[in-house]
């Protein structure tokens, strides 16, 4: 049984006027609770890599995606304020830069106008087949950027 709802929504726009966006919605479930009564840490971090992953599949077509995956290399997360069970919670995506073979990608966990945490995360482009590091082309540039 997964521990999150997900209303998994592409929501194209753009983030300060310049990058596509990937937005979805999540329902806190009993699952995401820990022993304060808030959705526990560690559930943002995997709501992070989730909302990547939605946002790779959804965007990427499968001639890419059957070639190429994404590493994680580093992550930095800024915990504001807590999440319920029964918040309604909205995952918000965007790729603000990427050079070579990484980017950077920022996700905000938010309840309605309300920041719960932020996100930054460094991802290394692979080749899936020979397992190495790859430079981002420009087509998957223009998918994210």
């Amino acid at each position: 049984m997964p521990y999150v709802t997900f209303d998994a929504l592409a929501l194209p726009g753009k983030h300060h006027d310049t990058m596509q966006t990937f937005e979805t919605k999540i329902t806190v479930t009993s699952d995401d609770i820990d022993n304060l009564n808030h959705v526990n840490n560690v559930r943002y971090v995997q709501w992070v890599e989730d909302v990547a992953k939605m946002h790779w599949f959804t965007k990427a077509p499968n001639s890419i995606t059957d070639n190429y995956l994404w590493i994680m290399l580093s992550h930095h997360i800024t915990y504001k304020k807590p999440a319920f069970l029964n918040d309604e919670i909205t995952l918000k995506t965007y790729v603000p830069n990427s050079e070579g073979v990484t980017c950077t990608r920022v996700v905000e966990i938010l309840n309605g106008d309300t920041l719960l945490a932020k996100s930054e995360t460094t991802w290394c482009f692979m080749d899936s087949k020979r397992m190495r590091p790859t430079r981002i082309t420009e087509d998957i540039k223009n998918i994210f950027l």
